[in-house]
């Protein structure tokens, strides 16, 4: 892992709700996460419960693994480490806490796209200092489904949801912001790299058509002093009953 750009990194994430980090972790240790990914779906995934994971609509081929941070502990040890729980500090105004371990697997030719929304539809936070650091463990290119983040939408406050009816991200925004494709930051990465945004910033993917997979790791985190939002929770709570993410 290379030093970090801190003052850099806290900038861009405060102006922009989004922050693109090169070189997060190198490339061994990207082969051992995705080794250790591959292998907990082959010989453990069966044994967790249904939620632990959610299918793409093949109902075959894994779109997303939830909870790692609980079914497969020795995992998440491998990946965090001291640089990111200080920097994910920073970020969160207090002392974070390691809320969720989860992958974005967008395997080729069949991954799904994920609908406008913001994160904090899910996590019901308040105040919102809650992140999610999206380290890419294969190249995200324009073909196979990136992350587009619409910069400064953070601090515009949650906006109104909707049932999506998608498995793994039942609940989206009730209209779709009118900001051109062209006009939002789009996560182009290399293996190691990593996205950092804010819990409230409005973003999205499409399908991954390609032949080429998308897997995405991602480390969740949120300041110790958040609370849960009971509204926030209440229309959570409905739309996941709507559509379980297995």
């Amino acid at each position: 892992m290379t030093a970090l750009d801190t003052r850099g990194i806290l900038d861009a994430y405060e102006r922009d709700g989004v922050v693109r980090v090169p070189g997060l972790f190198n490339r061994e240790q990207v082969a051992a996460f995705r080794t250790e990914i591959e292998r907990y779906i082959r010989e453990d995934l069966s044994q967790k419960p249904a939620d632990a994971r959610t299918l793409e609509p093949d109902g075959v081929t894994v779109r997303n693994l939830w909870r790692m941070e609980l079914h497969h502990p020795e995992f998440c040890k491998m990946v965090e480490n001291e640089q990111i729980v200080a920097l994910a500090g920073q970020l969160v105004h207090g002392e974070p806490i390691l809320m969720a371990v989860e992958t974005f697997n967008k395997p080729a030719r069949v991954g799904s796209g994920v609908p406008y929304h913001q994160d904090n539809a899910y996590f019901c936070q308040t105040p919102p200092d809650m992140l999610t650091i999206w380290i890419a463990m294969d190249p995200v290119t324009l073909q196979n489904g990136p992350v587009y983040y619409i910069r400064g939408s953070h601090r515009e406050g949650m906006l109104p949801t909707k049932l999506s009816g998608v498995k793994g991200n039942s609940i989206g925004l009730a209209e779709a912001p009118d900001v051109a494709l062209s006009e939002q930051f789009c996560g182009l990465l290399e293996p190691g790299d990593a996205l950092i945004h804010q819990c409230q910033t409005i973003h999205h993917s499409a399908p991954n058509t390609s032949e080429h997979p998308r897997l995405g790791l991602l480390l969740v985190y949120r300041g110790s002093h958040t609370q849960t939002d009971p509204q926030l929770r209440a229309a959570y709570s409905v739309a996941a009953a709507a559509t379980p993410p297995a």
